[in-house]
């Protein structure tokens, strides 16, 4: 296997027709694609689910890519987060917001809480959130899309976004200041 071919020479042979090309490719970039699939559903299935779907769309699509616009790996990774959205759209997962309201009032703010947590650790964290929390979470915190963006993204208003957004700093911290686990907090519509 050549890993010294850079994508976009990787690209020109996939749509050359080369199929080994393609799991080069792959080869390549899936493991972080899969890491970005499973930040947004709690189980592997789903999130293998969600990588195999996108690497349909990213090799139906290919042509579109531009390298003078974005890299491969920021342009696929778009690709990857867009499946994952539109799948938790369809199940139905980011509706009723608003139902969360209530959680984290009289939050201690420890800033070296979160010093103590290992990346494993803190994943696991973001992962017991709420869906909707975690996927606002995940789009602002860690993807970096703006409030406006994510708003268009999720059909909600930008002030839904920044609500989801606090109220999942609060859960987390929550759990962090008073070693709380998500799995033991009461939320409404789940």
């Amino acid at each position: 296997m050549e890993t010294s071919k850079s994508d976009i020479k990787i690209i020109e042979e996939i749509l050359a027709g080369s199929k080994s090309a393609f799991n080069l490719l792959y080869s390549r970039h899936s493991r972080n694609h899969f890491l970005t699939c499973i930040r947004y559903v709690k189980n592997r299935a789903d999130a293998e689910d969600m990588l195999q779907e996108s690497y349909i769309k990213i090799f139906r699509d290919l042509r579109q890519f531009n390298a003078e616009k974005a890299n491969f790996r920021t342009w696929s990774n778009k690709v990857v987060i867009n499946t994952c959205l539109m799948k938790l759209r369809k199940k139905n997962i980011l509706v009723d917001y608003e139902s969360f309201v209530e959680h984290g009032k009289n939050v201690k703010i420890q800033t070296s809480a979160i010093d103590n947590l290992s990346l494993q650790e803190l994943t696991n964290l973001i992962l017991k959130l709420p869906k909707g929390y975690r996927t606002v979470f995940n789009l602002f915190v860690i993807d970096g899309f703006s409030h406006k963006e994510i708003a268009e993204k999720l059909d909600i208003s930008v002030n839904t976004s920044k609500t989801q957004l606090m109220k999942a700093k609060k859960n987390l911290q929550i759990c962090l200041n008073q070693s709380v686990d998500f799995d033991n907090l009461n939320y409404a519509n789940r």
